[in-house]
């Protein structure tokens, strides 16, 4: 007889633990609050035939999409067939909205663009790409893949040694100006940090590989859009003899003498040898972990004190035409005042200099909107929820919806946009918090400041509780699509260790 894992929450890290699990041998069974697997990489679907992604939106690293089903035996293109995108994205300033900059991958129309925008700047741009490269192969091999369980697993010689090549004291903004002094092209490169929910004036430097990860290996698009992605874990999952409960509510994780039992949901007691909780830490060990003594150092008060992400306001428009002047999928609109924003939004502050972000994933698929029309995606990162100093009411939705579409007005073949919507709809911090129960609405759980990363992040074998595993963007290794999913693969190594004693080589492959 298998032994029994209950996965809490169908979001990714919580679908791919639990392929990986049932792969494994073990018997796994899901149960999701809402109706659909994913998590916050869902789908919005408006009246008319217009299809959006709820969240997650750009495809990086894709060869961790696609070890997923290759570790099963699968075939990843019969999943989740994907397109390379050329140019990755273009970037609009607002105080040259019709000058905007295609950012490419092809390193020949990548450095045009440079030289483009600051001719000296190119040979600090490629010492950058450099020294940034080195960082992410250390992260790559002996960072990100593997769990820090005990002290002893960082604080030693040969991982201290790769610690300290990481520089970890610099900021993104200090090092990426290090090397370019350009403003449009320093922050086109630091502002990616908020991927990950942290500002670049307070991120540590090596989060700048996120753009060298895009410039070297490009972006891609999976057909169908991001929610492909959640749907096939699920099928596959499924496959191979997984079971999904929807609609369960969890209410706390069982726990006697030490060890996790089993879980509460809508009040019935559900038994298991094993629980992986894919919730978000934060919530999940204020809320679910009843018992004291398994919540270890994260008492209520530690939980509270430690610092969040930001959140993003997500408009999502149904409009009546094609956008035939905006050719890309991805379009980035920075405001001038760009050190100004990013402050604000970590200071709690309603925005009045904002940068946003605009997805149109018709381009690249066209049956995400109805015939000869597009869908517009636009995400403005704002503060989360405890750190607002403004309510979240239909006056400020009004007024950050306001201010998005008078920015987008700058823009040609967007003139005109406010009359062109049909249907719409939007999320906010709140909806974060309470569809996903992303603690104070925080969108990339846990702030990835140095003393929130690698071996100080929440890890994912349980401290003070046996039997019990976490996996998640407020995990270790962190935030992100591809980040999330190597959390999963590291919860699944930690339990089945656990109950093998198979050991497994994090040293560099």
């Amino acid at each position: 007889m298998s032994k029994k894992v209950i996965v809490i929450g169908g979001g990714v890290a919580g679908l791919a633990t639990a392929i990986r699990l049932q792969h494994a041998g073990y018997q796994v069974e899901i149960y999701e609050k809402e109706a659909t697997p994913g998590g916050k990489m869902n789908r919005i679907e408006l009246e008319g035939g217009y299809r959006f992604d709820l969240g997650p939106s750009i495809v990086m690293m894709p060869e961790i999409y696609r070890e997923i089903f290759e570790s099963c035996g699968r075939d990843p293109d019969d999943y989740i067939p994907m397109q390379k995108l050329d140019p990755i994205y273009r970037a609009y300033f607002s105080d040259i909205p019709d000058q905007p900059f295609d950012i490419s991958s092809d390193m020949t129309e990548l450095t045009r663009t440079i030289e483009s925008i600051s001719e000296e700047d190119v040979s600090g741009f490629f010492r950058y790409m450099n020294e940034i490269y080195q960082k992410f192969v250390i992260a790559k091999h002996y960072i990100l893949p593997r769990p820090f369980r005990k002290r002893a697993d960082f604080y030693n010689l040969p991982m201290l040694k790769k610690a300290v090549k990481l520089k970890p004291y610099d900021t993104a903004d200090q090092f990426v100006g290090r090397y370019i002094k350009s403003k449009r092209l320093r922050q086109m490169i630091s502002f990616q940090t908020l991927y990950i929910g942290i500002s670049p004036l307070t991120s540590p430097s090596f989060y700048t590989m996120i753009p060298m990860l895009q410039f070297l290996y490009g972006v891609w698009f999976i057909k169908g859009g991001m929610y492909t992605m959640a749907l096939s874990m699920e099928r596959l999952f499924k496959e191979l003899g997984g079971s999904i409960h929807y609609g369960k509510n969890v209410q706390e994780i069982a726990i006697r003498n030490g060890k996790a039992e089993g879980i509460v949901a809508d009040g019935q007691n559900v038994s298991a040898d094993y629980v992986v909780c894919n919730a978000d830490f934060p919530y999940a060990i204020k809320h679910l972990v009843q018992n004291k003594p398994a919540k270890g150092k994260y008492t209520d008060k530690k939980v509270d004190s430690l610092k969040y992400s930001c959140s993003c306001f997500v408009l999502y428009l149904g409009m009546d035409r094609k956008y035939e002047e905006i050719e890309h999928v991805h379009n980035f609109m920075f405001n001038e005042n760009l050190d100004q924003n990013l402050k604000d939004i970590f200071d709690g502050k309603k925005l009045t200099n904002a940068s946003f972000y605009v997805y149109i994933a018709s381009k690249a698929d066209s049956s995400l909107a109805p015939e000869g029309k597009d869908g517009l995606y636009i995400l403005m990162p704002v503060s989360n929820a405890a750190e607002s100093k403004y309510e979240w009411n239909e006056e400020t939705v009004a007024y950050y919806r306001g201010y998005i579409l008078n920015e987008l007005k700058k823009i040609r073949g967007f003139e005109n946009i406010e009359n062109e919507i049909v249907t719409e709809t939007h999320t906010t911090p709140l909806d974060f918090r309470s569809k996903f129960n992303a603690y104070n609405g925080a969108t990339f759980g846990l702030q990835p400041i140095l003393k929130q990363s690698n071996h100080y992040r929440p890890q994912s074998k349980a401290s003070d509780c046996e039997n019990l595993y976490f996996a998640g963007s407020s995990t270790h290794p962190g935030a992100g699509v591809p980040i999330v999913l190597l959390s999963a693969k590291i919860a699944s190594q930690e339990l089945i260790q656990d109950d093998t004693g198979e050991q497994f080589d994090y040293s560099a492959k």
